[in-house]
């Protein structure tokens, strides 16, 4: 529930925010393999019975404690050799990560899962302006197909508009989280450029790890005592959510470029609600179809705009 300018310090939607011709077929399944993993991430962070910061810190550092090993054997040359603007937007990349789950993880407890997800994936949205305010202007058929799919999204969830002091901060805090997903996702996409995707996620995990260890230290979040069913949920999320979620999106930004990788996070949500009917038993409403067919038409209008 998930984000990466002229072509110097922002991707545009020519260049490296352009598929390459005829989109790479491993990479739109490497990407479909990421939504799918991100969509089981609500429902199990919901289902998970300890603190959302925990969660959060957990995932990643179970994440780099996955990754290091590996990284530090094959790319140690790469990791040592990294230039110093492209470590500085790795970390800060990783701040904003931090900065996601942080806002993001704890709506879940206080909206609901819905509105949580259909708030949350407002990050090409925000991907959208962030790039047009640096000077990139994205073809009109781009922002027509994200305007489309993020239609797709309210109709399929809709946007809790309760009174609730409670709820009404939760939206907000997964409003917050989308934003930052949208920065996370436009200096990925910079980085990776230059970078391969192990050693950037390794240096973007592991700031998210340390920022989020500070925050839960800070809060007085408690960091164990679960019974083991907790620490498999919150491995599992690590697995899904984390490895191939976040990581292949990493992975398929520099060919997909921010725009359609963004957007096709708004698959997120019919993903989750499918995930929860199957699970946790919460059917969808009858508008999840028609709904699935509108993001579906939105991100091929993203595409398509992005090739022209």
């Amino acid at each position: 529930m998930s984000l990466t300018r002229p072509e110097t310090a922002a991707a545009t939607v020519t260049g490296a925010d352009r598929p390459s011709p005829g989109l790479p077929r491993t990479d739109l399944l490497l990407l479909a393999v990421s939504i799918a993993g991100i969509s089981l991430s609500a429902p199990l962070i919901s289902a998970t019975a300890a603190p959302a910061l925990a969660i959060a810190c957990w995932r990643n550092v179970m994440s780099v404690g996955v990754l290091g090993p590996y990284a530090l054997l094959r790319h140690r040359g790469e990791l040592r050799g990294i230039g110093r603007r492209a470590l500085l937007l790795a970390v800060a990349a990783g701040v904003l990560l931090a900065v996601h789950f942080a806002l993001w993880m704890p709506s879940l407890r206080m909206t609901s899962v819905a509105s949580a997800t259909a708030l949350v994936t407002t990050t090409p949205l925000w991907t959208i302006l962030i790039m047009r305010l640096t000077g990139t202007r994205p073809p009109r058929l781009v922002w027509t197909g994200m305007c489309v799919a993020f239609t797709g999204v309210l109709v399929l969830t809709g946007v809790d508009l309760s009174l609730s002091s409670r709820a009404l901060l939760g939206d907000a805090l997964a409003l917050g989280a989308g934003l930052a997903a949208a920065g996370y996702m436009l200096l990925g996409a910079e980085v990776r450029r230059t970078v391969s995707t192990t050693a950037y996620t390794l240096v973007c995990y592991t700031t998210t790890a340390v920022v989020l260890l500070a925050c839960c230290l800070a809060t007085g979040t408690g960091m164990g005592g679960w019974s083991a069913g907790v620490w498999g949920q919150i491995a599992l999320l690590m697995v899904a959510a984390q490895l191939l979620g976040h990581s292949l999106s990493n992975r398929v930004v520099r060919t997909l470029g921010p725009s359609v990788t963004s957007t096709a996070i708004l698959l997120e949500t019919p993903g989750a609600a499918l995930i929860a009917a199957v699970w946790l038993g919460q059917l969808p409403p009858v508008a999840a179809y028609p709904a699935v067919a509108v993001i579906l038409l939105g991100l091929a209008l993203v595409v398509r705009g992005g090739r022209s």
